[in-house]
C-alpha cells in the first residue's frame, strides 16, 4: 500500500523521499504511516518498475538531492489502483485490544494504568483531528483551488479519524469504570 500512497502524492507534484515522508507525517500518518527507509526503499522499486522517474538536484551549499516524478505508467497504476473495488474487510490489529483480552492475570492495577496511558493518547488524538488540520486543508485550496475536492475527500478520511478516537475514547472510558467497579482488587 505504501507504493499507492507515494503514487497518490507524487501526482500533486514532484517531491523528494524525504518531502515525501514529511507529507506521509503531515496527513496520512494517522491511518497509513511509513518510515523514512521504507519510503526510499519503494521509490527505488518504483522507479525500477519505470512508474516514477527521478533526477538529481545540484545544490551548492547542501548535498545534492533525488526528485521523484510520476511517470505516466505511474498514474495509471494509480487509477486502476484507484478504481479497483475493495471487496473484503480491512482487518486491522490493535494491541491494547489483545492486551486486554489477555489481561486478567496481570492485575486490575496494571490493567487501569495501561488504559489510562492509551486514554490520554486517544483524546490527545482526537484533539489533531479537530484542531489544525481542518484549516492546513483550506489553506491548500485557497492556493490552488484544483484541490477543492481532494480537500473534501481529505476532510472526510479526518471526520473518520476524529469518530474513531471518539468511539475508542468513550470505549476507554467506559471499560475503565466496569473495571474499577468490577475486577476484583489484587491482593
Amino acid at each position: 500500500m505504501l507504493k499507492y500512497a507515494l503514487l497518490g502524492f507524487l501526482s500533486y507534484q514532484s517531491l523528494t523521499g524525504y518531502e515525501l515522508e514529511q507529507h506521509i507525517r503531515a496527513s496520512t500518518a494517522h491511518f497509513w504511516h511509513a518510515r523514512l527507509s521504507q519510503v526510499y526503499m519503494t521509490l527505488k522499486e518504483l522507479e525500477a518498475d519505470g512508474l516514477v522517474a527521478s533526477v538529481v538536484e545540484l545544490q551548492e551549499s547542501r548535498p545534492d538531492r533525488r526528485v521523484y516524478s510520476l511517470t505516466p505508467a505511474g498514474q495509471a497504476a494509480l487509477h486502476t489502483w484507484l478504481a479497483a473495488p475493495l471487496t473484503e474487510r480491512s482487518l486491522a490489529k490493535d494491541p491494547l485490544l489483545l492486551k486486554v483480552f489477555f489481561s486478567a492475570a496481570a492485575g486490575k492495577d496494571a490493567l487501569l494504568r495501561q488504559l489510562r496511558i492509551q486514554l490520554d493518547l486517544h483524546r490527545q488524538q482526537r484533539t489533531v483531528y479537530s484542531g489544525d488540520l481542518p484549516g492546513m486543508a483550506a489553506e491548500l485550496v485557497a492556493s490552488d483551488p484544483k484541490l477543492q475536492v481532494d480537500a473534501l475527500l481529505w476532510d472526510a478520511v479526518r471526520d473518520f479519524g476524529a469518530r474513531y478516537e471518539d468511539l475508542y475514547v468513550a470505549w476507554l472510558e467506559e471499560t475503565i469504570q466496569k473495571l474499577e467497579r468490577d475486577f476484583p482488587a489484587t491482593s
